[in-house]
């Protein structure tokens, strides 16, 4: 026995082709209301669900809604899957009951969401509320929106919750406002509640006493967790009717060792042994999985574990879903399930419990997570069964769901976050490996279209955090403090001259400002120099030294998020020099503040010139120039560092226009450093950026690439192109998403037929084919498709050569101008220009240089080749290059 368990699982690998389709039944509910709440009208989600306005029907408020204010949101956040039900509001400032008759007999999924805007000028972190039931059950105390939905970097909040079955036939929703100071405000955006089969019927076993169980059929359930292991994100619409979301498990894996994953061949039949088998997860779970790999050896020493931080003093049901895909027979591949360093059940054989393969199953282990320590966690974890000598030594799993059990006096409302800052330098210091060294990746809860990077999918923020390893010595350091399982950083308040935001080497990197100093250069933060706000607060006008125009960030001086974007911002601007890089003059963190000064770009934002901003539109060669200038300042980061840097929020807000129509990339706080070896071709974090512009093959695997700045300046591309939102939930289902409809356009010919009519008679034939086969080949489903940015720099410069020959002929890279100063340098690149246009025509190919050899009709480049050396322009490495007299002669600032 000995040989054949060393035997490898690879031969029976190769039967897992691509992923089978199978059917299960559909749950139909009995009760189905999806209220749009402050809404006078019905009206579709992302998903295409209808939701009824909550002044339908007098009776579901029970004052028919008097003592309540029907509000819209002041402005809608791109991260919005749907104006519904987020764009309106039901706004409390006394108790407030919602009733709704239900099936006595049936379970009930109740969903509460959350949009944290501001509403008729009411400020969101001004909501503070507690939410009960009519059954004596309290889902949300003192719960704040707006905290929840900083620490998670999502732009609205959902709140699962699954209730036993009401006698009475009907459930009241009390929302409670809490006083913050003079305000005491309650809101919600949307409530679902809807029918759903008893999938909790069967007591779950005690883990540490295999003879106890723990009753969960009478009991209240919050959602805490729910993963398709070893597999990607499945929305709503592909539930077996429960519309539930399933995540991708991938950044919850502890260790380096993280298993493979298979799926069942094409025809692999699943055989549900029941219906409540058929609802209690989708076919896409149980027809795939991840297990330990092939080497029995390796697979003795380590467990297959899973990390998931939640709020200490509940109990938990854990709930793992298995289904045999390869073996056969009892005995060939057994193990042991732990959940919290306890046996909670030993020998586990899934053949042995459903006597076939392609049976699906699941098993519930119940365990009561405490505060000794602080340490406050779920581990799930799986190891080969050496006692039983199985066939193969290994362990799988399908799906993992982790449910939060209410306490004694029907509570499940934990605390709002607060984490230790420990967590914070451990996402500063080891996020780029976090995976690999278990510190669980925040894994952001999206779903979303194939082609348009979540543009119609509903998202859901159900927990998740940086997890740091068991009893750290790091953990004793940080004092005890109590740390919640939702927030990936911490902001502490203190007192004193220096927060101690700042590592000691990162506050020495550039210029310190004390706090007198921006409340003198902000004139004590007027509201009349305000001229932005974003996630991290508000930008102000400023001026320092007398006659320095600046623009200064500054943290919410209310808000507990934070650091870790003031961290990542420092670190990186501080070490970062290029021309098309906004500048960091330097930072306050005097006070328990966080603050950030740059330089001042005196035309604002990409986007403001595009639509949305008032201005007049911009011409089609500055908005060329600006795309070459932000690709020129995106290849910096990707290539000019030590490691590649990735952006991962590039986006038109993030492209700043200086005086000089100089386009700056922006807004560093999201950037990851990326692969840092050889062997490494990604690095695995937690999925943050702007829907709309997210690369979808970062949002299934949660693998970062410098790919996923390329989608999303391909998006840019088209913004640029079309002067329209990335994402547009009014226009027709369609048209929403900008990179699904302008793929669409392109691969139709009808893209010129969309092309902003402002521009539309300016641009080149050849120039637009080229700029928008450019922006097509940006959106490749998957990064290997993708050029690398220095590529699609190359073919925007050369887009701008070709603008330059229709034009009558011009400087490469778009500074040509009327009076432009003549000499050799602008007569060679007019040469270049008109000689590669040359070139396209014909189809031959421009030598470099260096004697390599460019495309210059596809975006096959090589990623070696720099721009300039095909196009006879010279980078600006840095800004002592940019500032020298020989490159100030190659500028034209007239044309800009």
């Amino acid at each position: 026995m000995a040989g054949t368990a060393r035997r490898p699982l690879l031969v029976l690998l190769l039967v897992a082709g691509a992923a089978a389709v199978a059917e299960s039944k559909a749950y139909a509910p009995a009760d189905r209301v999806l209220l749009n709440c402050g809404s006078t009208t019905d009206g579709l989600d992302g998903d295409g669900r209808k939701w009824v306005a909550d002044t339908n029907d007098n009776s579901w408020l029970s004052d028919s809604g008097k003592s309540s204010l029907m509000m819209a949101a002041d402005k809608m956040d791109n991260g919005l899957p749907s104006t519904i039900p987020y764009m309106s509001a039901r706004v409390f400032t006394t108790e407030a009951v919602y009733n709704f008759t239900v099936n006595p007999h049936d379970r009930h999924w109740v969903r509460l969401h959350f949009y944290p805007s501001s509403y008729n000028g009411l400020p969101p972190e001004g909501f503070h509320f507690s939410v009960s039931t009519s059954t004596g059950l309290t889902l949300l105390r003192n719960f704040s929106v707006f905290t929840y939905a900083k620490a998670l970097s999502q732009a609205f909040i959902i709140r699962e919750f699954s209730l036993p079955p009401t006698a009475a036939g009907y459930l009241s929703i009390t929302f409670t406002p809490m006083p913050v100071g003079n305000d005491t405000y309650a809101f919600v955006n949307g409530i679902e509640v809807i029918s759903m089969p008893d999938i909790f019927a069967d007591p779950a076993t005690t883990v540490g006493f295999a003879d106890q169980t723990v009753d969960i059929a009478g009991t209240a359930l919050q959602t805490m967790y729910r993963f398709n292991v070893g597999g990607s994100y499945i929305p709503p619409a592909n539930d077996s009717g429960l519309t539930r979301h399933w995540y991708d498990d991938t950044p919850y894996v502890l260790g380096p060792t993280m298993g493979v994953t298979y799926k069942a061949g094409p025809h692999f039949q699943l055989k549900y042994p029941s219906d409540i088998a058929e609802y209690a997860a989708p076919p896409e779970v149980y027809l795939g999985t991840r297990s330990m790999g092939s080497d029995p050896r390796l697979n003795q020493n380590y467990n297959l574990t899973w990390t998931m931080a939640v709020d200490s003093n509940f109990t938990y049901v854990a709930r793992l879903h298995f289904c045999e895909l390869l073996l056969s027979r009892p005995n060939q591949r057994a193990f042991d399930i732990y959940v919290n360093n306890k046996t909670a059940q030993s020998d586990a054989d899934v053949i042995g419990m459903t006597t076939e393969k392609g049976v699906p199953m699941y098993r519930d282990f119940a365990v009561s997570v405490g505060d000794e320590g602080g340490d406050e966690s779920m581990w799930v974890a799986l190891h080969p069964s050496v006692a039983l000598r199985p066939q193969f030594y290994d362990a799988i799993l399908n799906g993992l769901e982790v449910f939060k059990l209410n306490g004694s006096d029907g509570n499940l409302a934990g605390p709002n976050p607060d984490p230790s800052r420990l967590l914070a330098n451990a996402e500063l210091g080891a996020g780029d490996d976090a995976a690999r060294r278990g510190n669980g990746n925040m894994g952001t809860v999206m779903g979303g279209t194939a082609g348009g990077a979540a543009a119609l999918g509903l998202l859901a923020a159900i927990c998740v955090v940086w997890y740091q390893e068991k009893k750290s010595k790091e953990m004793a350091a940080a004092g005890g403090s109590h740390t919640s399982g939702w927030l990936p950083l911490y902001h502490s308040h203190t007192s004193g001259k220096s927060s101690g935001h700042l590592a000691a080497n990162l506050a020495g990197m550039c210029r310190h400002f004390s706090f007198a100093d921006i409340k003198v250069a902000t004139k004590n933060f007027s509201e009349s120099l305000v001229i932005g706000v974003g996630g991290f607060g508000k930008v102000y006008r400023g001026v320092v030294d007398g006659d320095v125009k600046v623009a200064i960030k500054r943290a919410n001086p209310s808000s507990e998020q934070g650091v870790h974007e003031f961290q990542t911002e420092v670190e990186m601007l501080s070490k970062l020099r290029h021309r098309h890089l906004v500048s960091l003059i330097g930072f306050c963190e005097d006070a328990g503040e966080m603050i950030l000064v740059y330089d001042y770009m005196e035309h604002g934002t990409l986007r403001e010139h595009l639509y949305m901003g008032g201005k007049p539109p911009l011409s089609w060669r500055h908005r060329l120039d600006i795309c070459i200038g932000a690709a020129r300042g995106l290849h910096y980061l990707h290539t000019g560092a030590k490691y590649t840097i990735i952006h991962r929020d590039v986006k038109t807000t993030n492209i700043l226009v200086d005086g000089d129509w100089v386009a700056k990339v922006s807004d560093f706080g999201l950037s990851k450093s990326g692969p840092t070896t050889v062997n490494q071709t990604h690095v695995s974090t937690m999925v943050k950026g702007s829907f709309g512009y997210l690369d979808p093959e970062y949002f299934r695997r949660q693998q970062l690439t410098d790919k996923s700045d390329v989608y999303s300046f391909g998006v840019v591309l088209f913004e640029v192109l079309l002067a329209r939102p990335a994402l547009d939930p009014a226009l027709p289902r369609e048209k929403v998403s900008l990179a699904d409809y302008a793929l669409m356009c392109q691969r139709n010919g009808t893209l010129t037929e969309v092309v902003d009519p402002a521009i539309k008679d300016e641009i080149a034939p050849e120039c637009l084919k080229k700029f928008a086969d450019t922006a097509e080949k940006c959106l490749g489903e998957q990064g290997i498709e993708r050029p690398s940015m220095g590529d699609v720099l190359w073919n925007l410069e050369f887009a701008m050569q070709l603008q330059d020959t229709f034009e009558g002929g011009g400087s490469c890279g778009g500074r040509r101008a009327a009076g432009e100063g003549s000499g050799s340098g602008a007569a060679g690149r007019s040469a270049a220009a008109a000689a590669a246009a040359a070139e396209s025509a014909s189809g031959l190919q421009p030598s470099n240089s260096n004697g390599s050899t460019a495309s210059v009709t596809t975006l096959e480049t090589s990623s070696t080749t720099r721009p300039h050396e095909a196009c006879v322009i010279v980078e600006e490495p840095d800004d002592e290059v940019a500032n020298s007299a020989a490159f100030s002669q190659l500028v034209r600032p007239t044309g800009r």
